[in-house]
């Protein structure tokens, strides 16, 4: 594909003087499809899907359901019914973690990578609810350890009720074998649980091929707007949850002593919905469905194997995850010995127009354990990137380093 023809469907890129936007990880950029529903939402049908039945109410259904089964056929859902919009990963995760009945002892697996909106909703019901939450361990490069895996959910034996992981490490890039996961956590009757926020843009999904149970991701590392993130489940599984968030829609009948509750996706789609977000998710969706995945994916790591070559020789500065940047897709997070990682990414900013990431990336956890306490800085590339850019994020980096020693 030729990416750099889509570029011209980005306001942000298209300005003079645009910047190298390289927090991909972060939130991607907007193309104009996106821009233009929520203009057409706001301008044209400002009305409630799902209540009201005049011709705004009415346009906004049909177009919220048509959103929702475009991203159903993207990931091949079943049932576009099995599709939730939330606010975003986070709250999907959350959604999975308080909608599930716990019993005391029960086991949670999670990888020792996990953002903290895979791990904090862990440590909350553990403390709580009495579940027993247990980390696997990777391997020193930080690639998954499977056998590692295998042994924690024999040790967890009958208790074992959940795996809960990232599909793809915001931390690092690193992806992990979740198809293999799955058959071994469903093997030892446990349901999997998948972080997709760092995989859904970048690669191709398919949530009957991966046979896992709960899928959550962010809709605005999607090409689409802020606020907007999704929950997809197996309809069996969404069904037997408790909505986190009950009130308008959730239930299709309410006396003072009891409510009756809607069907999955409404019971979890409480209140009014973001509408303009949901319709603008619907033309983000459309806008990747027309985009080879597959070719993303090959577009990144090449981007990838640029910023790496060029920085894996710096001095006091070390990757994190595998060196080979084709198992870290489109993700070059950096420790740096000597520099404060936020100074260097407002000097690459201000010096180059190069925008990005530093800190902890919401994985305080690995940091902390690993005594990194000032974080990295994470270059992440999307497919309108080029190879320019991200050479220009080399060549910079490397001044500052050389400078500032």
């Amino acid at each position: 594909m030729n990416f750099k023809e889509l570029r011209k469907d980005f306001p942000t890129l298209t300005q003079q003087g645009a910047p190298t936007y390289l927090d991909n990880a972060c939130v991607t950029l907007k193309p104009q499809p996106v821009i233009d529903a929520i203009h057409h939402y706001y301008t044209e049908v400002p009305g409630c899907g799902g209540r009201s039945v005049h011709r705004y109410g009415t346009a906004v259904s049909k177009s919220v359901r048509d959103a929702r089964v475009a991203l159903g056929s993207f990931i091949n859902a079943k049932d576009s019914n099995e599709v939730v919009f939330t606010r975003n990963a986070t709250h999907s995760l959350n959604q999975v973690a308080h909608g599930l009945t716990w019993d005391k002892g029960d086991v949670v697996l999670t990888s020792d990578r996990e953002h903290n909106s895979n791990l904090v909703p862990w440590l909350q019901l553990e403390k709580e609810q009495g579940i027993d939450h247990r980390v696997v361990t990777s391997n020193e490069d930080n690639s998954f350890n499977l056998e590692a895996f295998e042994n924690a959910c024999a040790e967890a034996g009958s208790k074992l009720r959940l795996v809960s992981m990232s599909h793809v490490g915001n931390l690092d890039g690193v992806t992990i074998p979740i198809k293999e996961v799955a058959k071994i956590a469903h093997d030892h009757g446990a349901l999997v649980s998948v972080d997709g926020a760092q995989s859904m843009p970048h690669m191709k999904i398919d949530v009957q091929d991966l046979d896992v149970d709960f899928l959550s991701f962010s809709i605005h590392k999607m090409c689409g707007p802020s606020g907007m993130g999704g929950l997809w489940g197996k309809y069996e599984h969404l069904d037997g949850l408790r909505t986190i968030q009950s009130g308008g829609q959730t239930v299709i009948s309410a006396t003072y002593e009891e409510a009756t509750w809607a069907k999955p996706p409404s019971r979890f789609e409480g209140g009014l919905g973001n509408f303009s977000g949901m319709m603008a998710s619907g033309a983000a969706i459309n806008y990747l469905s027309n985009i080879d995945m597959n070719q993303v994916h090959e577009h990144e790591i090449k981007l990838n194997r640029i910023m790496t070559d060029g920085v894996k020789d710096l001095p006091g500065l070390n990757i994190i995850g595998p060196q080979d940047p084709s198992k870290r897709g489109g993700i070059c997070s950096i420790l740096m010995e000597s520099l404060p990682a936020h100074d260097v990414a407002i000097l690459l900013d201000e010096a180059a127009g190069v925008m990005v990431r530093s800190g902890q990336h919401c994985v305080h956890s690995w940091f902390e354990h690993h005594g990194y306490n000032q974080g990295s800085l994470r270059a992440s590339a999307y497919f309108y990137n080029t190879e320019e850019e991200v050479k220009r994020f080399v060549d910079t980096l490397s001044e500052i380093v050389h400078t500032l020693g």
